[in-house]
């Protein structure tokens, strides 16, 4: 049986090179970062150097950037204490966020009675930003605006610039959750009117449960989780040193390839789009994942036009033919809800069918996608 993976939005292979620098770290650099002693400085030192690393490539400042156990707590950690520390009343976002936004969110509703108000969004699943203008300077409470870059289930790419210019203009904080394209996009922070951003290294190539927020300089942010001066004082916890290794290491090599790699994977998503409009004509595709110049290159969510009964076996076929990809979000693993994202934006009648979400990596060939079209074909036939 082969084995097909194009579940990468959910998380990534790890590179090989990512896997010996971080055994090298864990063999020879075993000091805790906080010891005064030279294992400790060796350590503190490469947590250092890796923090210069990604500041250098965003054009940060390397103070400004916060390692955390993923995208999760960094999105956490910055939507909580901008509602703590910086007087923030009112919470603007859209109903197709990641839940690490949305849950959040609702907690800071209930906890703090801030106003929780969201973008209207097209039929896509874009933010009408005539609707967050109106939002923005409805009055004077201080604002905080979070949305994401890059959609996780149907690879929408928000106009990130624009949403910049009116926060700018209306005197609101902006938090991106970019876990979906950091490693994947160019970023120029000093270009960028943007407060926050989140990262998670295991979307790029790297190790689970590590990642990083970007928090601008003189923010006023004060520590969510105390204990200990780590992360110059803003969050505590002895730091991974070899999940951090791991994270420049995939960090750096997905940037140095940045080009080519997107070029390929493109490529595929492109030749996926063709095979399976030809193969299965009435094939729809969620959102603007099928249009290569307005979504990620790495994801496309399809809305396939089979039985609603018999599409419940759909992901188990797939699965025991060794496909690997998503009816939804991976996050909502366990849940027998539907995916919130596509519930916003889908038909009655599309909501009834059966939708995938399949994202593409460097380590996937265009026979893998020759494969899945054709066992789909066969699960549509029998």
């Amino acid at each position: 049986m082969k084995r097909v993976y194009l579940d990468s939005a959910a998380t990534t292979q790890v590179r090989p090179e990512v896997i010996v620098k971080m055994q090298e770290a864990l063999t020879n650099c075993y000091g805790n970062p906080s010891s005064s002693h030279s294992f400790g400085r060796s350590a503190k030192t490469g947590i250092e150097k890796a923090r210069k690393t990604i500041a250098k490539q965003l054009n940060a400042h390397p103070s400004e950037i916060i390692f955390t156990s993923g995208g999760t707590e960094a999105d956490n950690m910055v939507l909580r204490c901008a509602v703590r520390d910086l007087g923030v009343k009112t919470l603007i976002t859209s109903k197709i966020e990641h839940h690490a936004v949305l849950h959040t969110a609702w907690e800071l509703e209930q906890e703090y009675g801030i106003s929780l108000q969201y973008v209207e969004l097209d039929e896509f699943g874009n933010p009408d930003l005539g609707h967050l203008e109106s939002l923005l300077k409805k009055d004077d409470h201080k604002k905080l605006v979070s949305l994401m870059h890059v959609n996780n289930e149907i690879g929408n790419v928000l106009d990130i610039d624009a949403v910049g210019k009116l926060c700018a203009q209306y005197e609101a904080l902006f938090h991106s959750d970019t876990v979906q394209s950091i490693g994947h996009f160019s970023w120029d922070l000093q270009k960028t009117h943007i407060h926050f951003l989140t990262a998670a290294a295991h979307k790029f190539h790297g190790p689970k449960g590590i990642g990083f927020a970007y928090i601008k300089r003189n923010s006023g942010l004060k520590p969510m989780i105390l204990g200990g001066s780590q992360e110059r004082g803003f969050r505590a916890g002895t730091e991974p040193f070899h999940n951090i290794v791991g994270l420049e290491e995939a960090f750096v090599l997905a940037y140095q390839n940045l080009v080519e790699e997107r070029e390929y994977i493109s490529s595929l998503k492109q030749y996926f789009l063709e095979k399976l409009q030809a193969a299965i004509p009435e094939v729809q595709f969620n959102g603007h994942s099928g249009k290569m110049v307005k979504s990620t290159y790495t994801l496309v969510n399809v809305c396939l036009p089979f039985d609603p009964e018999k599409a419940l076996m759909l992901l188990f076929h797939l699965d025991i033919n060794g496909i690997a990809c998503s009816a939804g979000s991976a996050c909502q693993s366990g849940s027998n809800l539907g995916s919130h994202v596509l519930m916003e934006i889908l038909s009655a009648e599309n909501s009834k069918k059966p939708s995938l979400r399949f994202s593409f990596s460097k380590y996937n060939t265009k026979e893998e996608l020759d494969y899945v079209i054709q066992v789909l074909q066969e699960f549509d036939k029998n």
